[in-house]
């Protein structure tokens, strides 16, 4: 896995996604709720190793979301597909279900991207959001990233073309 900096903020432990992370990952990862709108989904422990590996490739920096105690995993995040060459990347994120409205989003991705812009020089952060994720839209909004456009039917998902909005945030 990567060994990123743990960040540390009121209420939360954003920490280096570890093996020991697979079963909230898998938790996440096969929840109806939070494959809803997210590329990815997996039906076993065994297929979720599949992005464990991708958490550990050295273009992916994404942390583990917890509890300021590291007792309660709450979702992950971060920063993916780095183009160092550009200085951007793409942020990601997801939360498992009881934790959603509780700010958490606000208060981890503010910290991710600070690390974005001093450690990895990136001055672009792009996020791509399915036109129907409200919530997704309304994190990014709050957060300052602004809306540049929307991708119509770029994408098909269960046999259907979906359309993907443009969020970025400048250093």
């Amino acid at each position: 896995m990567n060994n990123l900096p743990s960040i540390k903020t009121n209420r939360l432990l954003i920490r280096s996604i570890n093996e020991m992370d697979i079963e909230n990952i898998y938790r996440g990862l096969s929840d109806p709720e939070v494959i809803q709108y997210y590329g990815i989904s997996y039906n076993s422990l065994e297929a979720t190793q599949e992005q464990m590996d991708w958490y550990a490739a050295p273009d992916q920096y994404w942390w583990a979301i917890n509890s300021a105690d590291n007792k309660t995993f709450y979702g992950a995040a971060g920063l993916n597909d780095v183009l160092h060459q550009h200085h951007k990347a793409e942020i990601g994120f997801w939360l498992l279900p009881p934790f959603w409205g509780q700010g958490i989003i606000q208060e981890a991705l503010p910290e991710i991207c600070r690390y974005g812009y001093d450690k990895l020089n990136l001055h672009r952060i792009e996020g791509f959001v399915e036109s129907d994720n409200e919530n997704s839209k309304k994190a990014l909004t709050k957060l300052n990233f602004k809306h540049e456009g929307t991708m119509r039917d770029c994408e098909i998902k269960n046999g259907q073309f979906i359309s993907l909005e443009i969020y970025a945030k400048i250093k």
